[in-house]
């Protein structure tokens, strides 16, 4: 009998670490769930400890370590807590995928740390590349360790690149919903209200990646990934906006053919796939059904209107920490509108600011990706104010 696959979930109480636990308990003669963390959220950690018992647990907020555990003591489970914490757990021997399933910056050294440990990623932090796409891709050639795409778009790309990898692309079509705010002008977006921000038409998503699909900063984040992912210049890049969210992305090769991977929006079949290439496991999800979409639209981006898009292609023809410091004012100004300190319409205009003032350092080492992070979120703040 093949040997069960040892997995750790970074973020397990998230919306895709829970469905990633979903994925796990569907296939226990397949997986085994070794680790899961959480930053602040106990109790759902605790829940999730006890239902699925996993060897050990780590909870990111110190205060909370004697919480979690007091109650899992009787059980036979490691509780650990802090950061450092998240970043030696994933060296476990019993551990061979990682998936970073955290949110925003806070991923990019567990997931550093696990690709020195020579552990496979699946990749649900999107940050950790836009961050720091230059030190993770170098670091992970250099350890011999795969990333996988969890994002559906990448997975897109990734599923119609399998037995491609030898040809060229020409160009990758990432497919955005457009989100609720989709054929607003901008005055329209002046009076967004932060229940419309979290009210997206097609995804189940946390709070932060909800609000960035709104703002098209998710996009612009997933045009960064893109990039690292695969080896890509900006210009082979393009968004297309498809409302209906069935064609997850396209890739164009150099003889003009194009391939879609397409499927019903469903996060669990890009998860497990990340966690079973190359081979694809049988599934009881729903099936797509082509007379329920008797049609099929893409349409242009609207980059003047959402111009944390634009925003996006600009940092990446920057190179350097100008992604690192785009994406530290949006985390700030987007933890700054959910509190309602800024209006839906600040938020773009504080990561502009932001990223146009910041310097960008070229060849960066992780200390100056650490810097470039705290200075625009310093910046950032005081534009909240």
């Amino acid at each position: 009998m093949q040997q069960k696959k040892g997995i750790a979930i970074l973020g397990s109480t998230g919306s895709i670490g829970t469905q990633a636990l979903e994925v796990i308990e569907s296939y226990p003669d397949v997986f085994d769930l070794q680790v899961i963390t959480a930053y602040k959220n106990a109790d759902l950690l605790i829940e999730q400890a006890l239902k699925h018992k996993p060897n050990t647990v780590v909870i990111g907020d110190e205060s909370q370590y004697q919480k979690v555990k007091d109650v899992l003591s009787e059980h036979d489970i490691h509780v650990y807590c802090g950061k450092d914490a998240l970043c030696q757990v994933v060296d476990s021997n019993d551990v061979d995928t990682v998936l970073t399933a955290m949110v925003g910056y806070a991923g990019l050294r567990p997931t550093l740390a696990a690709i020195r440990a020579k552990k496979n990623i699946a990749l649900a932090n999107k940050e950790t590349l836009v961050v720091a796409g230059e030190l993770v891709t170098k670091e992970a050639q250099k350890n011999g360790v795969n990333i996988y795409p969890v994002d559906s778009e990448h997975s897109a790309i990734f599923q119609c690149l399998v037995g491609e990898f030898h040809n060229k692309i020409e160009k990758i079509y990432l497919t955005a919903s457009g989100g609720p705010f989709r054929g607003y002008t901008s005055e329209q977006l002046l009076e967004v209200t932060k229940a419309q921000a979290l009210k997206h038409p097609n995804w189940e998503m946390g709070a932060k990646i909800t609000i960035d699909s709104a703002s098209m900063m998710n996009k612009g984040l997933e045009v960064i990934e893109a990039k690292w992912l695969f080896n890509l210049k900006p210009e082979q890049i393009d968004v297309i906006v498809h409302p209906q969210s069935i064609v997850h992305s396209l890739v164009q090769f150099e003889d003009g053919s194009m391939k879609a991977q397409m499927g019903l929006p469903d996060m669990k079949l890009p998860i497990q796939y990340a966690f079973t290439y190359p081979d694809r496991m049988k599934t009881n999800f729903p099936r797509f059904n082509f007379m329920d979409y008797p049609q099929l639209t893409f349409e242009q981006p609207d980059m003047k209107t959402f111009n944390n898009l634009q925003l996006a292609f600009d940092a990446l023809h920057a190179g350097g920490t100008k992604a690192c410091s785009l994406n530290a004012a949006n985390e700030v100004a987007v933890a700054a509108f959910l509190n309602d300190e800024i209006s839906f319409a600040d938020i773009s205009r504080i990561n502009g600011e932001t990223m146009h003032a910041m310097d960008s350092i070229l060849n960066p080492e992780l200390e100056d990706y650490i810097a470039a992070d705290a200075k625009a979120r310093e910046f950032a703040r005081e534009l909240c104010k």
